[in-house]
């Protein structure tokens, strides 16, 4: 999967977590007995693919999960290390690991402040007891003060993770959250709305009536909450759900949103070149299996010129730098971009996007339906 050199990221996904959190449908496991092989095959599928970024600088290493607080320090060392043996890496590059409150310990987060790790990623996602024990989180409230007020004297490029329109969420209760959170002095704050993915144990409360289902107009009245009280802080919405002071914004979630180019590690890691789309598999034995093989199970998809300009339509109205309609003429076609200008105009009308020269925008109101109205103006087929 090569393109021109022009810098990338690596993103490592570390399949285990203590528990299942009952909105998650990511790919994990709740056994760590495969702990110790999984971390060897990443470091045999970092050399494996090592030619696919010659010539490329990696500027970026993102640990997503799952839960890759679960590794040891020495194995997160251990896997950054095989990345800066087989690649050529950028003199200061964003180093991330996503974490879960209750395993940063004082001595974990000492460690890792000592580990080449520049970036923590805290999936605190609620401030209140009663959210977490229905998202079935790990961690409880204290936990997650508890592991805030450690991390930030170790730490300054922190990050939180919180998600809005739970059932029975008030907008006091939401606000005192995001109150909470600029409270400890976080550069950068990750929100997404709860959505109801198929086959998790919350769809399976919702269709019995347990819970609540999502109420997509609670769910837009707490996004405004957020953008208010952030912008006011001083965060800037550089994309729908990432909120970051000057300097702080997210490098690996920036590039993903700009489309630069990146390589997923692990099972059912993605990986983007511009022109192709990868994925692993999502199974922990047959990767281990394939990996010791000297086997990449990975399925690779090349992408039309319409899935080009559906995938960076899609990704620009939700960020700041929008969708450059010069771009569009340029790099997929003149009439892509008459077919998007058409599209748009009725979004135009309503207030929901606007244009700032040749760059189409999405406006306050319109940010959190920037995804239909994305899908609006995708290429089903190009005649």
């Amino acid at each position: 999967m090569n393109t021109a050199s022009r810098g990338g990221g690596i993103y490592i996904h570390i399949p285990f977590c203590k528990q299942a959190c009952h909105y998650c449908d990511f790919h994990f496991s709740t056994s760590m007995g495969k702990k110790e092989a999984m971390v060897m095959a990443f470091c045999k599928e970092l050399e494996f693919r090592k030619d696919e970024f010659k010539g490329e600088i990696v500027e970026t290493i993102y640990f997503g999960g799952g839960t890759p607080s679960v590794l040891d320090t020495d194995e997160i060392k251990r896997i950054i290390a095989s990345v800066y043996g087989h690649y050529t890496v950028a003199k200061n590059p964003e180093i991330t690991l996503e974490a879960n409150p209750d395993d940063l310990s004082k001595d974990k987060i000492t460690q890792l402040s000592q580990s080449p790790v520049n970036r923590l990623s805290i999936g605190v996602q609620s401030f209140f007891d009663q959210d977490l024990k229905l998202m079935n989180r790990a961690h409880s409230s204290e936990e997650a003060i508890a592991s805030l007020s450690l991390a930030t004297h170790y730490f300054e490029n922190i990050s939180i993770d919180l998600i809005y329109g739970m059932p029975n969420m008030t907008n006091e209760r939401w606000l005192e959250n995001i109150e909470k959170a600029i409270s400890f002095g976080v550069p950068h704050i990750s929100s997404y709305a709860l959505t109801i993915e198929p086959k998790t144990a919350l769809a399976n409360f919702v269709a019995k009536g347990l819970v609540q289902p999502v109420d997509d107009e609670v769910a837009q009245h707490h996004f405004n909450i957020l953008s208010e009280r952030l912008t006011k802080a001083g965060y800037d919405c550089y994309e729908i759900s990432n909120f970051g002071k000057p300097g702080y914004f997210s490098k690996n979630n920036s590039a993903y949103w700009q489309q630069k180019k990146y390589m997923g590690i692990g099972p059912s890691a993605h990986s983007f070149d511009g022109n192709r789309r990868g994925w692993n598999i999502n199974n922990n034995p047959k990767y281990l299996k394939a990996i010791e093989n000297g086997e990449l199970p990975m399925e690779v998809e090349v992408l039309s010129t319409t899935d080009k300009y559906n995938e960076y339509v899609m990704t620009g109205l939700r960020t700041i730098w929008g969708v450059s309609l010069t771009k569009i003429a340029t790099e997929y076609g003149v009439k892509y971009k008459e077919y998007a200008m058409m599209q748009a105009e009725k979004y135009v009308a309503q207030h929901l996007l606007y244009l700032d020269g040749d760059i189409l925008l999405a406006t306050k109101k319109g940010k959190f339906l920037a995804d239909g109205i994305a899908a609006d103006l995708f290429m089903i087929k190009m005649k």
